[in-house]
């Protein structure tokens, strides 16, 4: 009976035993785990550098060189038209006319009054003439040559009225044929054969030339600093692009040829305009799109490992490592990919650390562990001891 006792005994009291080495054994392991998570550990690579011609975006609209409203200078009936809406129509061609005959008439009274003031201003040259002979001779009174020369000069005023006159009918008649003033692509007409037109009463029609046609755009303030700053001036041309809003890209490359000399207050941006030859007239006037202009000369860019990224609702962003091997969480965009290596437009300076390996242990602001690689873990083999202790365990369960 008491061998039995004393058993136990000594069966609880190696329970208790076990129980005491198994919680020991677990504060040990959970102060393990809590050190690796306070100390993460993580790879870190400096930001690198590269040549590369820096482009910046923009949206964009194509504008016509030229556009011109065309419009009657007279009054009268829209008699004919002589083109179609959409036509191609050359600088001089005739588009409309309006009812000539009433400035015909115009014009041969006018030729009617012109005609009769040039033979009384010539009746009257002679008669001064004759004036001056005969009162240099003493046979008429000086006040009788200072009338004739009076005359004289009165029909000449009035045959260069009548000059004037006669140009302004010939004036009015040719605009009854109202012409192109630029070459270009007609828009719709506004008025059609038969309506009586007035000067300055509207647009008969809208003239757009189609080659070359610009592409304005506004560009930040700051991305035209940087150009500027890459390019060494502002006054330089630069080669842009032009994206159709369907992503196509437009097959000749514009050139930059001008830009505002203001910053737009309320937008922050500076106009931007580029030249586009368009042979085959596949640039419209008004349409929208996008424009990509280039610096002229190459500029270092930050370039990381495209597996540093990561990415959440906010964009995508890197892990910043300071001096103190902090590591903090940075939102950046980047410009392109080129392999395994991604180009930053804005975020990082060439330089800077950023943690490339263990990204997923990091905590932003705990301090970290640098190593040169991250290992993958492996479960250990516990020690003898623990398995005899875990043996012990089991067969105390068991029985």
């Amino acid at each position: 009976m008491r061998k039995k006792i004393t058993l136990l005994l000594l069966i609880i009291f190696g329970a208790i035993l076990l129980r005491f080495l198994f919680t020991a054994y677990n504060t040990h392991t959970q102060k393990i785990k809590m050190q690796k998570v306070a100390m993460p550990e993580i790879v870190v690579e400096e930001v690198g550098s590269k040549e590369i011609i820096k482009s910046f975006e923009s949206p964009a609209r194509v504008v016509a060189k030229y556009q011109v409203n065309v419009e009657a200078r007279i009054d009268g009936y829209l008699q004919k038209s002589y083109f179609k809406e959409g036509d191609y129509v050359k600088a001089g061609q005739v588009l409309f006319e309006i009812e000539p005959q009433e400035y015909q008439y115009a014009l041969q009274q006018a030729a009617a009054n012109l005609k009769s003031a040039r033979a009384m201003q010539t009746y009257y040259d002679k008669q001064s003439a004759r004036a001056k002979q005969l009162v240099d001779q003493d046979y008429i009174a000086k006040a009788d040559y200072d009338n004739a020369v009076a005359q004289r000069d009165s029909y000449r005023a009035n045959y260069n009225r009548n000059v004037s006159a006669y140009n302004d009918a010939r004036r009015n008649l040719s605009y009854t044929k109202i012409k192109a003033p630029v070459s270009g692509r007609v828009g719709m007409i506004t008025v059609t054969v038969g309506n009586y037109v007035r000067t300055n009463a509207g647009t008969l029609t809208t003239i757009n030339s189609t080659n070359p046609m610009y592409v304005t755009f506004p560009l930040e303030a700051n991305d035209f600093n940087e150009l500027v700053r890459i390019d060494g001036s502002a006054n330089i041309n630069r080669k842009v692009e032009y994206i159709f809003s369907s992503g196509e890209k437009y097959p000749l490359n514009g050139i930059q040829d001008f830009h505002d000399n203001k910053v737009d207050e309320s937008t922050g941006t500076i106009t931007m305009r580029a030249t586009f030859d368009n042979p085959n007239d596949k640039l419209i006037a008004g349409d929208y799109g996008k424009a990509i202009i280039y610096a002229t000369k190459t500029d270092p860019a930050p370039i990381i490992p495209t597996k540093a990224i990561q990415e959440n609702q906010e964009g995508k962003y890197v892990y910043v490592v300071n001096k103190d091997n902090i590591p903090t969480l940075t939102y950046i965009k980047v410009m392109e990919q080129e392999g395994d290596y991604s180009l930053i437009k804005e975020g990082l300076k060439i330089g800077d650390r950023i943690a490339v390996g263990g990204l997923q242990q990091i905590i932003p602001g705990t301090p970290a562990k640098i190593v040169s690689a991250i290992q993958e873990e492996t479960p250990k083999k516990p020690n003898i001891f623990i398995r005899f202790l875990r043996k012990l365990k089991h067969l105390i369960i068991r029985k």
